[in-house]
């Protein structure tokens, strides 16, 4: 029993972080990453947990708003510029990751304010301005 440690058996099967927490991100990958980056002297055991849980739930919402965008384009693969779209059209997101460019994302069409016409105030000065003419004649 030397070596086995004091809470496995000769039964008992190792498990990963991943698996003991139910995430599909990684944790001793994050872990290794936060290590090797000389992000801090030392990294506690929680960090890499903390920042797989976070990472995977950015991951969930960006994939749930594009394939949403997949489906409304009536595609069943997401492409770049369904993750464009997501990430554009949802405002905390698109907050959070406004510095970042999606190759193959294309742009988000808008129409400047300047630019369409103004109907209700056009009319109605047209109108006066034809009553005016002819009440002058």
């Amino acid at each position: 029993m030397v070596g086995k440690g004091k809470n496995l058996g000769s039964n008992a099967k190792r498990r990963s972080h991943s698996s003991k927490d139910g995430l599909q991100f990684l944790v001793a990958h994050i872990a290794r990453f936060l290590k090797v980056g000389k992000y801090a002297k030392r990294v506690g055991v929680g960090a890499p947990v903390l920042l797989a849980v976070v990472l995977e739930y950015l991951a969930a919402e960006v994939l749930e708003l594009a394939g949403i965008a997949a489906r409304n384009d009536k595609k069943t693969w997401i492409i770049p510029r369904h993750i464009q779209l997501a990430i554009r059209f949802d405002k905390e997101l698109n907050q959070f990751l406004r510095d970042l460019t999606i190759p193959n994302g294309g742009v988000i069409q808008r129409i400047h304010n300047i630019f369409l016409p103004n109907n209700k105030s056009n009319t109605s000065k047209v109108v006066v301005v034809a009553i005016a003419q002819e009440e002058e004649d």
